[in-house]
Formats: structure tokens, sequence, C-alpha cells
């Protein structure tokens, strides 16, 4: 019997995962792909919100606010790359500003710190390369960019070192309820529980609807992006936006905190669940929308795009509540942006619910909040030595674009939720993710996931199940 059964291991699933292991509890997370980490948390703008955008009043305001302020000490403890590089919004005619000023005095409401109107001058001597019609901006210091993947799969391995337990490739399929909740799982598996948080992100609606009425439903909303080259990397030091629209903040221009560029999202409401494929037609649309922003793009210099997709649900704002109909069942559904800079401070909330409703919280006098994660290129000549010296393997370098070892490669296996795939591998330290997008260090990564899980190199997928990369020797 488990206290706490969370369903989903995105970004929230996870938030709400490690918060619970600060305590004395038994919680397990319950994920139906192979990996954590594999929805919208890892297709995204991998931006903190500063929080001037969301309506005052609303969920989305008063989590993203507060999520905000939580980062630097959170990426800090569990070794995940983050930056406060600050938001610009730009404003290309008279009504733009005024709705710069608009989005200034909702922020101010908000309690978002350090937001200012900026003139033309002062625009473009902070980003010399925007578009000299540039009119104005609006300025939000407290902005970020984060590695939205790697702080899911951190959150949840120190949660899985504070005791807590996951199920991958472990689809929910029934949930029923007497005294306790009963998760029957896709592998036959019953999972048996006090309380269900339910964190499934697009398939929130569907879970949801296993054990209660009908009360929201969810529909996907698919953005399309551009990977830079790092050749294009310090095009803009901010995360630049143009003026918000109906569908969402627009499509923007940032720089990553791995020292690429992305530009998007598009925004497309659409009825398959499972789409995330791109389109040569929609990624002409962000080129062209992008180039208000910035002519200087070089485009020649893409790597890769890809799509994600947004759990929008029939209401305005973030569902975090108490099923109406079955007690200590939790809905955290619908969390669109700014869903990844809330996420903390949901987790925050959805436990003292949680604990509101019933569940005894004692502290777990046990819990560690470190988690310890090498960047070997980030290291100085006499750490890297040292740490050589130790182990040579972290003296071979495999993916040549962005200096992985096979030190790193190896870590990233045989850790507590160690990787099983090339992408699995790929999130969590990066060979594959440079200019030749695995070309070269491919092979080799499949073959250290071989020797390392002692399978044969055939059996290596790529990502999710049934992804297979090799069928056989053709020589």
């Amino acid at each position: 019997m488990y206290d706490v059964a969370i369903i989903g291991a995105g970004i929230i699933g996870a938030s709400i995962f490690r918060e619970l292991t600060k305590f004395n509890l038994k919680v397990i997370i319950i994920e139906k792909e192979n990996d954590v980490s594999m929805g919208t948390s890892k297709a995204n703008s991998a931006i903190v919100h500063a929080g001037y955008d969301p309506k005052n009043g609303t969920l989305m305001a008063k989590y993203n606010v507060k999520g905000n302020e939580m980062f630097d000490e959170l990426c800090k403890e569990l070794s995940v790359p983050f930056k406060r590089n600050g938001s610009l919004i730009l404003g290309f005619s008279d009504e733009d500003m005024r709705s710069l000023k608009e989005l200034l005095e909702n922020g101010k409401r908000n309690g978002v710190k350090g937001l200012e109107l900026l003139d033309r001058e002062t625009v473009l001597k902070l980003e010399p390369n925007l578009n000299s019609s540039v009119k104005g901006a609006l300025s939000a210091p407290t902005g970020g960019i984060v590695g939205p993947y790697e702080l899911t799969i951190a959150l949840v391995e120190n949660a899985i070192d504070n005791g807590g337990k996951i199920r991958l490739s472990s689809e929910v399929m029934e949930i029923g309820k007497q005294d306790n909740f009963r998760l029957t799982l896709s592998t036959g598996e019953e999972i048996d529980a006090r309380y269900v948080v339910n964190a499934a992100g697009v398939h929130a609606d569907k879970v949801h609807n296993m054990i209660a009425e009908r009360s929201f439903e969810i529909k996907p909303r698919k953005g399309q992006y551009y990977v830079m080259d790092k050749s294009q990397g310090t095009l803009v030091n901010h995360t630049v936006f143009q003026c918000p629209s109906t569908k969402g903040k627009g499509v923007l221009v940032t720089p990553t905190v791995h020292g690429n560029l992305l530009i998007g999202p598009s925004s497309e409401d659409i009825n398959d669940i499972e789409d995330i494929k791109t389109t040569l037609e929609t990624l002409e649309e962000i080129k062209e929308t992008s180039s208000k922003t910035t002519d200087k793009i070089n485009f020649r210099e893409e790597i890769r795009n890809f799509a994600g997709l947004r759990a929008l649900s029939d209401r305005d704002d973030f569902i975090i509540e108490e099923a109406k109909d079955v007690k200590n069942f939790f809905d955290v559904a619908g969390i669109k942006s700014p869903g990844l800079s809330s996420a903390p401070a949901i987790a925050d909330e959805v436990v003292q619910m949680i604990n509101r409703a019933g569940l005894e919280l004692k502290e777990n006098e046990k819990f560690n909040p470190k988690r310890e994660h090498i960047c070997f290129m980030d290291l100085s000549n006499e750490e890297k030595a040292s740490i050589i010296k130790q182990n040579p393997q972290y003296g071979r370098i495999v993916c040549r674009c962005e200096g992985i070892t096979e030190g790193e490669i190896v870590q990233s296996i045989n850790r507590t939720l160690g990787a099983t795939t090339l992408d699995g591998v790929k999130r969590r330290c990066r060979p594959g993710m440079g200019r030749c997008q695995g070309g070269f260090c491919g092979p080799r990564v499949q073959e250290i996931l071989a020797r390392e899980l002692n399978k044969n190199i055939e059996d290596i997928m790529l990502d999710r199940e049934q992804s297979y990369i090799l069928l056989g020797k053709t020589k």
C-alpha cells in the first residue's frame, strides 16, 4: 500500500514526487513510457517565465511568480543548468507599446520584480542584432532559461534516492476505489494507494474519466521549433518575445542554457494527441515571423526541428483540485505555459492540499536535496586531470561536437535512473545534441549502451519501445 501514487512523470509529476519524498511516506510515480520527461516536458521553449503575462488572480499568475523564485536553489541542489538571462518583450507599433504598458501593470500586480519599459535606443544597446524598427520593450530581468528534461530527470532521480519508487513502461489502464485506490497497469501489476495525483499531461482527462465524472477536456496545441547551431547562440543574450496574442506568447528567439539558439513555437490546435511531426509550411511561417524580431538569423545553421504538445484544457486556468465526486483523487491538469516555470510551486501546493485532505506529513530527516552530476567540459584542467587519473574513461571523447566523454555516458547509464536508449543518454549528458546530431557518435553510444546493459546492440532502442535502430549486419 502506497500513501500516494502519481500518474505521469513529466515536470509536474516529477516535482510533486520529489516534494513528497521530503516526508516519511511511501510514494510511487507511474509512467506509460520507458523513460521520464517523454512528453511536453522534453519538447518546449525551456523558458522560466517572469510572470508578467498570466492574468492577475489566476493560478497561472500565482504559481508562475512563486515558482520562478524557487529555480536558483532548486537547480543548484540538483546540478541542473539554469540561467537568469532576462526577457525582453518587443513593441513595434504604438498599439504594441500600449500592450506592453498593460503587461507592465499586470506584472506588477502579480508581484513580478524589476519590470521596466525600455526605449528603442536602450533596447538596441542591449540587443544590437534586433531589427531597428523596434519602438521599445518591456524588460523582465527575472526571466530565465533551463534544461527542462534534465530538470525532470534530476527531480525523479533525487526522489528515488530519497525512497520513492517508479514504474516505467506502465500505462494506467483502470482505476478503482473502495476504501483506497487500486490502479491496474498495462503490465498486469496492481498498485494500491490512499491518494492519487493525476499529472498525466495531454492524457489527464482520460485518466480523470477512469474514476470520476467528466469535468474537463484536454485539447492539445502543437508547437514547432528550430534548433540552431552554437554559431548562432550569441545572436541574442535575452529571451526575446514579440507582443503576446490570444494563441500564446508567440514566436520567441532565445539562447539555450547549452549555447544554441531556439526559435519558435508555432501554435496549432490539433485533434491527434500523438501528432508531433514537423511540417515545412509551418516552419517557414516561424522563419517569417521571427524575421520581425531579427533578420540576422542564418537558417542555414539549423541543426534540428522538433514539435511538442501543450495540454490546453477547456478552462482558462490551471486545474489543481480534488475531484468533486472522488475524495483523495487530485487532478493537476491543463498545465500549459507557464507550467515549467510554475512546477516547483505547484508541487508545494499539491502536497499541502493532500495534507489538508488527511495525509499526515512527518519530515523525512534523511532527505538529501543534493544530486551530483559531472559535466566534464565545465571543469578546470586540474579537475579534469584528477578525474581522468581516477577513471580513464573520462579521457576518451565520444561526442566531438559537444565534448562528451565515455565516462559521462557510462555514468548516465549506471546512475539511479539510468538511460536505456540512445535518446535517453542524449537527454542526460548530450551526445548527439551537436552539429552532426549523432552522425559520428551515435554508433559508439549504442556500443557503450549494449556493453553496460549487457545487451545485443540490435536490442538498443532509439527512444520509445520498438524504436529499433539496427536490424543486423550487412557485411
